[in-house]
C-alpha cells in the first residue's frame, strides 16, 4: 500500500521527518506548517524550515492560522489522506481533524512519554538531570501528548549534550522511528499501540527567556545544567564581577565559597562559588561580541588592564 500522508511541523527538528516520510515510499500529497513570521534584525517575515523543504521538493504548502474552521477542515479532506503525521508543528489538532485521515495521525514527540509531554522536552530533560531521552512515535488523541505509543527510540543523555546536540540527534531518531512505522504499516502490518502509564507524568512548559539568568544560590550543578540546556537558545546569563556575560559553556567541580564570588581564573575556566559547590566557566560572551573561551576573557582583561 502506498500511502497518502499529510505532514504537518514548522521548525527545522521536523525537517528530517519530512524526508523521511519521502524517502519511505508514501505520497506527500501536503505540507502543514505555521505561517510565515518576521526573523532576524530586520524582522523579515521568513518561511520556516518545513515550508522551505516542502516548497523545495515541489510540494503544496497549507499555512492555515488555526484547524478550527470547517473551511479548514475541508481543505485538509480535500487532500484525501490516508495519515497525517505532525511534528512539532505548533497547532493543536481538534477531533475533527484528528477524525480525517483514513488511518487517523501521528505525532513524533522528542520524549519518553509519559515524561515531557509538552512544549519543551528536549530542553526540560537536560534541567532536570535525566539519564536518558528519546523519542516516541505516538498514535494521536484528544489530550496534549497523552496518546498510545506505537514505537520507541532511546538515547543516553551526555554530560557534554547541550540543549542542541540533543536536538539534533532526536531529530534523526525522529526520522528513524517514524520510516520504520511508515515502512511496516504500508508492508499491511498493524502496529500495537500501548496506552502510556498513569504515573510519571510530567509537563515541559514552554521555555521563559528569564530562565536564563543563573542564580548563584543555586547548586552548581543545577546551573551548569541550565548552561547546557539553552545553549543554542536564550543561552544562559550572569554576572562575574559585576559585568553581565552570557555563558555558553560550564562545569560544576568542587569549592566553596560566598555565592557569587570569583573564587580563580585560570586559562581552564572561572570558578564561581555558588550555593553548593562550584561553577567553572569556559566559554562565554561579553555585550555586543562573540563567544570565546576565558582564556581570551582573561587576556582581554589583562589588554585593558582591568
Amino acid at each position: 500500500m502506498k500511502a497518502r500522508v499529510v505532514f504537518a511541523g514548522t521548525p527545522e527538528f521536523s525537517v528530517p521527518c519530512l524526508e523521511a516520510c519521502r524517502a519511505s515510499g508514501a505520497e506527500v500529497v501536503a505540507v502543514y506548517t505555521q505561517p510565515d513570521r518576521p526573523a532576524g534584525r530586520g524582522r523579515k517575515l521568513t518561511p520556516s524550515p518545513v515550508k522551505q523543504a516542502a516548497l523545495a521538493a515541489g510540494i503544496p504548502v497549507e499555512q492555515p492560522e488555526s484547524l478550527k474552521s470547517g473551511e479548514a477542515r475541508a481543505t485538509l479532506a480535500g487532500y484525501a489522506p490516508d495519515l497525517m503525521v505532525v511534528v512539532a508543528y505548533g497547532l493543536i489538532l481538534p477531533r475533527k481533524v484528528l477524525a480525517i485521515p483514513r488511518l487517523g495521525c501521528w505525532n513524533v514527540h522528542a520524549s519518553l512519554l509519559p515524561r515531557w509531554r509538552g512544549a519543551a522536552p528536549i530542553q526540560r530533560a537536560i534541567l532536570a538531570g535525566d539519564a536518558e531521552s528519546g523519542v516516541d512515535l505516538m498514535r494521536m488523541e484528544a489530550g496534549l501528548d497523552t496518546g498510545p505509543v506505537l514505537l520507541e527510540r532511546r538515547t543516553p543523555i551526555g554530560r557534554e549534550d547541550t540543549g542542541g546536540s540533543l536536538h539534533d540527534r532526536l531529530a534523526a531518531l525522529g526520522a528513524e522511528v517514524l520510516a520504520e512505522g511508515l515502512s511496516r504499516v504500508m508492508a499491511g502490518e498493524t502496529l500495537v499501540a500501548h496506552p502510556q502509564p498513569d504515573e510519571g507524568v510530567t509537563y515541559a512548559h514552554k521555555l521563559e527567556k528569564a530562565e536564563a539568568r543563573l542564580d548563584f544560590t543555586w547548586p552548581a550543578i543545577e546551573l551548569e545544567r541550565k548552561v547546557r540546556a539553552f545553549d543554542p537558545w536564550p543561552v544562559a546569563e550572569g554576572e562575574i564581577d559585576g559585568e553581565p556575560l552570557r555563558i555558553w559553556a560550564a562545569r560544576a567541580i568542587e569549592g566553596h565559597g560566598e555565592p557569587g564570588t570569583v573564587l580563580a581564573m585560570s586559562r581552564e575556566g572561572i570558578d564561581i562559588a555558588c550555593g553548593e559547590g562550584t561553577l567553572r566557566v569556559m566559554a562565554l560572551q561579553r555585550a555586543g561580541g562573540k563567544r570565546i573561551t576565558a582564556a581570551d576573557y582573561l587576556n582581554a582583561l589583562k589588554t585593558r588592564g582591568a
